[in-house]
């Protein structure tokens, strides 16, 4: 918290003044870990949230009157904490809208009362406070540079003061806040290594190129671009080296054409206005006054209307560099995700280039002259060789016949310059293509929210290296004859054009070769604009090309890139039924990356594909030509909704549209090659709560289990994962019992080679099986003993859902004796020892069902399963905690010495008790319930109590979930039986809580209650607390109840509040 804000953080002021919290990635990351932090300080670490701050930390808060509760003093716009300080004073004061906390446990109640403006709370304490740290604990802790000797002065300090409680609270604290700032430097770290950076070189390659459009005339497109200073340092930047820590490169001052000068700083993140030289002493004020933007050009052509226009007109292949014996050309190596290129393809061109310099004569004339080759980032502009300048000039000649209304041959095939522009950006602009790279701060606008996905949504591609054919290497015949195709469809006539193109098709388009050969000689963009024109053979042709290539991760990124998915969009609207299948396929294909689908979504795609659903039905035994062609469109339609459907917007998007209906009337086809995407689409959007009830309403589960039996593999993969989702539900599982697929599915399993059907197959299964209805009908078709023989030798997919199966399977006493007799007991055991953490939730679970069995108990034993079972309390995860805990719980019930076998476990008694400082109310009810058995042996509970487990319990009494209140309630009751545990529990103010117990409606949390009053009512204290909190009145309701436990724990309890009362009243009267 202290030098991550210095080192990590990102201010608006360079210097330590009062700046602010800039809004970005970075800055939101490391206050989300200080609120997780501080939110669960006073849970983890009460003794130290207890501490009462050196200087409280003031701020402007967001809070008032009305977020404060029963634990504080309020008077008009004041707030005062009733607990205070030993000088009197509160841990918290609110006066109108400044806020004043001195302990830690004030701060976490302020950032839990600020519910969703928690960010904004902390974000405001921290500006206020930019050395918490020292205010904290005291100024001699202040951050500072350097050698910190802090932590040996504490030490020192706590060595002088043993009998000082408070210096061991503080060095505690200061050791947990330098913990925190370790781990906030390291994620900090790891964010801005993954961050593209700018080096010197790029920058000063960007300068020089600049300015050569400087100077005079109508073509300038600047009027000059200057350093501050003209020194350069050996590693490139011409900044102060102070400034250099700050990764800036170097200051520059540009005079646009049409604006004020700009004054900017070019650092390794990116560039930006700075606020330009200070008046009073010219130096430069370096705090940022602009969004960062990618590089100079990105930034002028957002600044300057005059730069934007004329950058575009110029010839980048004229220019030619100063004359010079020393420099060799060289070709900049850009960023590998904005280009889209692999380094390795740079690198290669950058050798090719020094291999030629070497080639030249030695003796280079000084006047001699050489063609300056641009950097790619300046290609991406738009810009074209000069050898492609004749190329087009060539083309002119040519005019087709074929119009769009009001536009000739020129304007749709790139003939001329300005269509020339087109081909190489399509529908996207520059302008548009620059704004993305534009680096923005979270919520920074409007619709920023249509531009967000889901993080867990499947990256297909996402993260596929771009690879360019090298430059030297024996290209295949192919490569070089589309080549020449490619020059036919740009300066060929409508006839040329669909010759070019169905030649193109005679190519194996499936090969990668062809399809990366039709992107790097500019094919994808003349095919995407072919899309634009009213000649249908001509779209026909291209979508045919399209639809083949884009097969290929690259080929999809191209055509994002380029706007041919805008362009298939609006295809879907053409009457042309071919062309608007061919549309949608290619779209299926090309979606399955997240910015793909978000683009279809946001141009109207998903409603426009939905609509190509509504076709005829397909019950008629015989169809004419026509509605054949309608199931076809119908069918393409689901493929590219299935591709679409990965996104949980897109999934909304379909709902809306009225998608679930016509999803359901395709269902019932029964031609599997439109069951399959329709299938895929369903089990896609069945993680939807409001799609599983669609799916019940919409009866689309009898359609599901029919096709379970039919023949074709994928279709019932398909089905079967499609349940798996649908489940969850138990009216679900009812319908797929009630419409006899549950024999299907455990047929499937014998189709063990196919291992996505399989693990689909097993998770519809273990679903099904949390109903015990569809249990008994497992155990008829044999299913457990399958089942157990999956356990070996399959992927980590296939055993969560099998172990998962089994599970649920083993609640029920027969089918733990199967699984023991099949030799399920072992490998169940041996998975104790992987990794992955659902596959570990669910064994634990599996093995904690068969350990309520003695002779399954004795085998877990024998294969030191407990042993592994303890040893996973370790996990981070508290799902695999508590899973874990829930396990031990039957193992110590039913192990033959299982108070030897407990204590056998070094350390393993203090591990489970300091679990109940976990925030996670399943791992604490989990606990408590491990604990309450563990003390039933008498030594164990000596051991517990030692490690504070007292204490730990009687802090959990004021929790509201019933689950956790019936173990905690065990597990006192249980901890009462050892020496002064019960007057413990009192001290630690534990008894009135319970007596609140009573009042919840779970039976099973008042017979636990009650035997846990019981046994604290045996200490005078305890009957005087619980009396006075009204327990009688609940107690005496309970005698009447007909469970005896509960009956005779109450009558005991009121009996002993009964003996204190006589006793009292006979040594007052006599």
């Amino acid at each position: 918290m202290g030098a991550a804000l210095t080192r990590a953080a990102q201010w608006t002021t360079a210097g330590s003044g009062t700046g602010k919290l800039e809004i970005t990635p970075l800055n939101e990351s490391l206050l989300k870990e200080i609120i997780r932090f501080v939110e669960n300080f006073s849970a983890r670490y009460p003794q130290e949230a207890a501490l009462v701050f050196k200087e409280p930390l003031e701020w402007t808060s967001t809070l008032d009157v009305s977020h404060f509760t029963t634990d504080y003093d309020i008077s008009g716009s004041t707030v005062k904490s009733r607990e205070t300080g030993k000088d009197g004073n509160p841990l918290l004061h609110l006066s109108s809208s400044s806020i004043a906390v001195s302990s830690f446990n004030q701060l976490s109640k302020v950032i839990q009362m600020a519910q969703d403006k928690k960010l904004k709370e902390v974000r405001a304490c921290l500006e206020a406070n930019r050395d918490p740290v020292a205010k904290i604990i005291g100024p001699s802790f202040a951050t500072i540079e350097g050698e910190d000797t802090s932590v040996l002065r504490l030490v020192e300090k706590v060595k002088q003061d043993d009998k000082d409680n408070e210096s061991e609270v503080k060095m505690k604290v200061f050791l947990l806040i330098q913990q925190l700032d370790m781990q906030l430097l390291n994620n900090s770290l790891k964010q801005i290594s993954q961050e593209v950076r700018l080096s010197p070189a790029a920058v000063k390659n960007d300068v020089e190129l600049l300015k050569r459009f400087c100077g005079e005339g109508e073509k300038r497109v600047l009027m000059s671009i200057e350093y501050t200073s003209d020194y350069e340092f050996s590693n490139g930047c011409r900044t102060p080296p102070w400034r250099q820590v700050h990764g800036e490169i170097c200051y520059l001052v540009i005079k646009p054409c049409d604006t004020e000068p700009l004054y900017i700083t070019c650092s390794t993140t990116g560039v930006f206005i700075n606020g330009g030289k200070k008046k009073d002493d010219g130096e430069i004020d370096y705090e940022r006054k602009s969004d960062i933007y990618k590089d100079l050009v990105i930034l002028l052509k957002n600044k300057s209307r005059h730069f934007e226009e004329n950058i575009n007109k110029q010839d980048f292949a004229n220019y030619e560099e100063p004359p010079s014996t020393e420099k060799t050309a060289h070709v900049e190596s850009v960023d590998v995700e904005e280009q889209g290129q692999t380094q390795r393809s740079y690198e290669h061109q950058e050798k090719n280039m020094h291999e030629k310099t070497r080639q030249q004569p030695a003796q280079n004339k000084p006047s001699s002259k050489k063609k300056l080759e641009p950097s790619l980032k300046w290609r991406n502009l738009g810009i074209t060789s000069s050898y492609e300048e004749k190329n087009y000039n060539l083309k002119n000649k040519k005019i087709g016949k074929y119009e769009k209304p009001k536009q000739t041959q020129e304007d749709i095939l790139p003939h001329s310059p300005e269509s020339k522009k087109r081909t190489i950006f399509s529908s996207s602009s520059l302008a548009g293509r620059y704004s993305s790279h534009k680096i923005k701060t979270p919520g920074g606008g409007p619709g920023a929210s249509e531009f967000s996905e889901s993080s867990t949504e499947s990256e297909e591609d996402e993260d596929q290296p771009e690879r360019r054919q090298e430059s030297n290497t024996d290209l295949p015949s192919e490569y070089w004859q589309i080549q020449k195709l490619v020059k036919y469809l740009k300066g060929g006539n409508q006839t040329a054009t669909v010759i070019a193109l169905c030649s193109m098709r005679d190519f194996n388009l499936a090969q990668e070769t062809c399809q990366l050969a039709i992107r790097d000689v500019g094919g994808l963009e003349v095919l995407i604009n072919l899309l634009d024109t009213e000649e249908i053979k001509c779209n026909i042709g291209s979508l045919k090309i399209l639809k083949e290539i884009s097969r290929n991760a690259q080929i999809r990124r191209a055509i994002a890139d380029l706007g041919g998915l805008q362009t298939m969009v609006k295809i879907l609207d053409s009457p042309d039924k071919d062309l608007k299948c061919l549309a949608a396929e290619t779209i299926a294909n090309v979606a399955k990356f997240r910015r793909a689908r978000r683009t279809v979504r946001q141009h109207g795609g998903i409603k426009r594909l939905v609509e190509l659903l509504d076709c005829v039905p397909e019950d008629s035994a015989t169809l004419t030509p026509e509605q054949e062609k309608d199931i076809e469109v119908a069918r393409c339609g689901a493929l590219a909704l299935w591709s679409c459907s990965k996104s949980p917007r897109n999934k909304e998007a379909i709902r809306k549209a009225g998608g679930i209906p016509l999803l359901a009337r395709l269902l019932k086809s029964p031609h599997e090659n439109m069951l399959i995407p329709v299938v895929g689409t369903l089990q896609e959007c069945a993680s939807e709560q409001r799609y599983r009830v669609a799916i019940q309403t919409e009866k689309m589960i009898e359609d599901l289990v029919k096709n379970l039996n039919c023949d074709n593999q994928e279709l019932q993969m398909h089905c079967a994962s499609a349940i798996f989702k649908c489940a969850e539900d138990k009216k679900t599982r009812d319908l797929v019992r009630q419409y006899e697929g549950l024999q299907p599915l455990v047929s499937l399993l014998n189709m063990s080679e196919n291992k996505q059907l399989l693990a689909a197959t097993t998770g519809a299964i273990w679903k099904c099986s949390i109903s015990m209805e569809n249990v008994v009908k497992f155990q008829e078709y044999k299913a457990i003993e399958t089942l157990v023989g999956l356990l070996t030798d399959q992927p980590e997919e296939v055993l969560v859902n099998v172990v998962g199966a089994l599970g649920e399977c083993a609640q029920e006493p027969v089918n733990r004796a199967v699984i023991r007799k099949c030799g399920g007991i072992q490998p169940l055991v041996n998975l104790l020892t992987g990794t992955n953490q659902a596959l570990l939730v669910n064994v634990t679970r599996a093995v904690g069902a068969c350990a309520t069995e003695p002779e399954n108990m004795a085998i877990i034993d024998r294969l030191d399963g407990v042993r592994l079972l303890w040893s996973l309390l370790k996990n981070p995860n508290p799902d695999v905690q508590a899973s874990a805990a829930w396990a031990i719980c039957p193992c110590i019930e039913n192990a033959k010495d299982a108070g030897e076998m407990v204590r056998s476990f070094v350390g393993g008694l203090e591990l489970i008790v300091n679990l109940l400082k976990s925030t996670n109310k399943e791992v604490l009810a989990s606990v408590c319930a491990a604990i309450a058995k563990i003390a039933k042996d008498e030594e164990n509970l000596a051991v517990i109590t030692d490690h504070g487990v007292v204490p730990m319990l009687g802090k959990l009494t004021n929790t509201t979930d019933d689950k956790l209140r019936r173990h905690l309630a065990e597990a006192i009751a249980r901890c009462c039986m050892w020496g002064t545990n019960r007057v413990s529990f009192g001290e630690a103010g534990a008894v009135a809580p319970l007596v609140r117990y009573l009042k919840s409606r779970d039976i099973a949390v008042h017979r636990e209650t009650a035997q846990a009053l019981f046994q604290l009512s045996k200490d005078p204290n305890n009957c005087i607390i619980m009396h006075e909190n009204g327990v009688v009145k609940l107690l005496l309701d309970m005698v009447g109840s007909p469970d005896e436990v509960l009956q005779e724990a109450s009558a005991g309890c009121v009996a002993n509040i009964r003996r204190l009362a006589l006793a009292n009243e006979k040594a007052r009267y006599g």
